[in-house]
């Protein structure tokens, strides 16, 4: 089995991706069970060289960010609905400062201890979820899902713990 140096750390395998949990408002959202990926991408721009106009070449341009989605089983919680319901409230102004926050995603490894941390920067609502479609006959769990579109992310150094395996 490979060795992966993580943080200067030899580890047997990668942190598992289900020890995880999500900040906002200085405090952790309860039950969210899954999160997609935080992924960018960076056009390339083509130009041209006047020295050599034969070929062209390739600078960045735009970066973009994607948006993150948020799941969690229905419960007594309301503050994903909250949260949503500042983009739609129908006969109110948009309360700006309320309206976008930034989300700490924190990782755990096996032992309980906190090794990565991203920020989610300047995240708001773009897409709510509060029931799924409903079946008597089934059997699967309620769940709510939030879609956040949001203007960059980085790692977030100052409030890892690093741990040593």
């Amino acid at each position: 089995m490979a060795v992966f140096k993580v943080g200067g750390v030899g580890r047997y395998d990668p942190y598992k991706s289900f020890m995880f949990r999500v900040r906002w408002d200085l405090t952790y959202v309860a039950g969210v069970s899954k999160m997609s990926a935080l992924r960018r991408t960076t056009t390339a721009v083509r130009h041209r060289n006047g020295a050599d106009p034969s070929r062209d070449r390739k600078s960045p341009g735009v970066t973009r960010y994607e948006a993150v989605t948020l799941q969690r089983g229905i419960t007594l919680d309301t503050r994903f609905e909250e949260w949503a319901s500042l983009v739609h409230a129908p006969g109110s102004p948009i309360a700006l400062s309320r309206l976008r926050k930034d989300l700490i995603v924190d990782v755990f490894n096996e032992g309980g201890q906190q090794v990565l941390s991203y920020r989610l920067n300047r995240c708001w609502v773009s897409e709510f979820q509060t029931l799924p479609q409903l079946d008597a006959a089934g059997a699967a769990v309620a769940i709510e899902m939030l879609k956040v579109e949001l203007e960059g992310w980085e790692r977030d150094t100052p409030h890892v713990v690093h741990a040593g395996m």
